[in-house]
């Protein structure tokens, strides 16, 4: 019985061994392998190449003589964001563009043209299909006047000078405040940082939430260590030194003395606010005042203010004038200095008392006669 069990096995190691094997399929290149059909597959890729070429000629002459791409007139250009530049100021950048196809109308360059103008901030330049042409410009916003010899023009926060005819100037209704400092002849970043530190300025006045930049007449910029301004005053102007920072500390101690400062001294023309422990006041020309310091009286003749320098540099020391210590409470030394001097001013006294009794007390004895004596022979 053992016997036909190993056949069966043997027979099926022998079924398993014969068994075929899957054939894997090979894959075969794109080219044909024959001559003829190598030539005609080379034939076929030129016809179509020429084909692609002949097609993109015909859309470009089709493109460029078609007369429904091209920009018969003016009318075709629209304008967009244009308030103080006029349609005819842009329209001149396009003089070349009319009867020429909207497709050749180079765009980068006219933008470029369109931001040369005074008052063109940024501008784009689209197609419009077939045959237009849309401009959209952001014109730039005046922030202040500047005076320019005997004429009056306007400034943007990027330095740009901007002219505008009296007439449409008094229909805006502009309130700036005058800036002084700029000229047509500075270079553009100068007149550029000079705006910024202007727009600092007027920035920190009206941190406060009060429009305290409406207040200002004339604001000189010409100095970056030292930004002065007019500011109204019982019927004239005082010319304010606000140094280069804490605009509204010193604005604030400014308005607080300036009450007393007027009462005071009638002929005030300008105030120096730069200094942290007292102010410099300047007289108009031709004026006096009587003014101490520390509750004493003294006769002091302030710079007149047609002489007095523009500006003061920080290390310098104030000039000679009438001199106001600011409302702050004595520091500890400050109080120490004035008891010494108190002390010295008491030994002074008593050194001069011993002085003068000890001068009365010569006074009060019998003189000697120091006539020298004859001799005798």
């Amino acid at each position: 019985m053992p016997e036909p069990a190993e056949s069966e096995t043997g027979r099926g190691d022998e079924d398993s061994f014969l068994r075929a094997r899957r054939r894997v399929p090979v894959r075969r290149g794109i080219l044909p392998k024959t001559r003829a059909g190598r030539i005609g597959l080379a034939a076929a890729s030129l016809a179509a190449i020429a084909l692609l070429v002949a097609a993109a000629f015909g859309v470009r002459s089709f493109l460029r003589d078609d007369p429904r791409f091209r920009i018969d007139s003016a009318s075709n250009i629209q304008c967009f964001g244009n308030n103080q530049v006029t349609r005819p100021e842009l329209l001149s950048v396009f003089g070349s563009d009319i009867g020429r196809n909207v497709f050749f109308v180079p765009l980068s360059k006219r933008r470029i043209a369109l931001e040369q103008l005074p008052w063109v901030r940024s501008a784009t330049v689209m197609r419009m299909m077939p045959n237009q042409l849309r401009v959209s410009i952001v014109e730039r916003a005046p922030i202040a006047f500047f005076r320019n010899s005997n004429s009056v023009g306007l400034v943007d926060a990027d330095g740009v000078l901007l002219n505008m005819p009296p007439s449409r100037m008094a229909i805006k209704h502009y309130s700036f405040p005058v800036v002084t400092g700029i000229s047509a002849q500075d270079p553009l970043p100068v007149r550029a940082a000079r705006m910024h530190f202007y727009q600092q300025f007027v920035a920190d006045l009206n941190s406060g939430g009060n429009k305290i930049s409406e207040q200002l007449s004339e604001v000189d910029i010409s100095d970056p260590e030292d930004i002065r301004a007019l500011l109204p005053a019982a019927g004239s102007d005082i010319l304010v030194h606000f140094g280069d920072g804490s605009f509204l500390e010193r604005y604030n101690r400014y308005q607080q003395h300036l009450p007393d400062w007027q009462r005071q001294y009638p002929h005030l023309a300008s105030a120096d606010m730069r200094y942290d422990n007292q102010v410099v006041l300047e007289m108009t020309k031709g004026t006096t005042v009587t003014t101490g310091e520390g509750g004493e009286d003294s006769h002091v003749s302030p710079t007149e203010a047609g002489d007095a320098p523009a500006a003061a540099p920080r290390s310098a020391k104030p000039p000679r004038t009438a001199l106001h210590a600011a409302a702050r409470p004595p520091s500890r030394e400050a109080k120490k200095g004035k008891a010494a001097a108190r002390s010295a001013n008491k030994h002074a006294e008593r050194h001069l008392k011993r002085s003068v009794n000890h001068n009365q007390a010569l006074s009060q004895e019998p003189k000697q006669d120091r006539t020298p004596a004859r001799s005798e022979g």
